[in-house]
């Protein structure tokens, strides 16, 4: 990122070149864009709407169609907590709370210094291990109030 928070032109451009300039990449390129900076920045949607032809609407209605695709800066970990019917009849709504007040963020929201993006996802489909907490893609099953503390403090240091 420059200094004024808007995505370098030098990173944006490799990544549309990793792709051909046809429509049907959308998806693709979005996905990359993630990859490179946790999100989907206005200036990279720009420039991936007039490198693809096509419109900067058509653009971000597949980035906001799609939950995979965040259009607001996500911090560097994200933690999730299933909250599907197994994990919540063992404890999920506990740990969530446990989190907010840890993070000082509610669900669906990322800290101030970009650190941290906390989540609740309906199910995983890892019912067996729950409650589950899903820590920078990593599932941590079977948690409970001090694993939950000891994971959270590993990602501090």
């Amino acid at each position: 990122m420059s200094q004024s928070g808007q995505p370098e032109p030098d990173r944006i451009d490799p990544i549309l070149q990793r792709h051909p300039r046809d429509p049907s990449s959308i998806v693709n390129v979005l996905h990359d864009i993630q990859q490179e900076y946790r999100y989907l920045p206005e200036q990279a949607l720009r420039a991936t709407a007039g490198y693809l032809g096509v419109s900067h609407a058509e653009l971000y209605s597949v980035a906001s169609f799609f939950e995979g695709f965040h259009l607001k800066p996500r911090g560097k970990h994200t933690c999730t907590v299933c909250m599907g019917t197994a994990c919540h009849v063992r404890g999920a709504p506990r740990l969530l709370e446990q989190l907010e007040r840890e993070l000082k963020i509610g669900s669906g929201q990322t800290t101030q210094d970009l650190t941290y993006t906390l989540q609740e996802v309906n199910c995983v489909g890892a019912c067996a291990l729950g409650p589950l907490v899903i820590l920078d893609d990593v599932y941590h099953g079977n948690m409970n109030s001090a694993r939950l503390s000891k994971l959270i403090g590993k990602t501090k240091k």
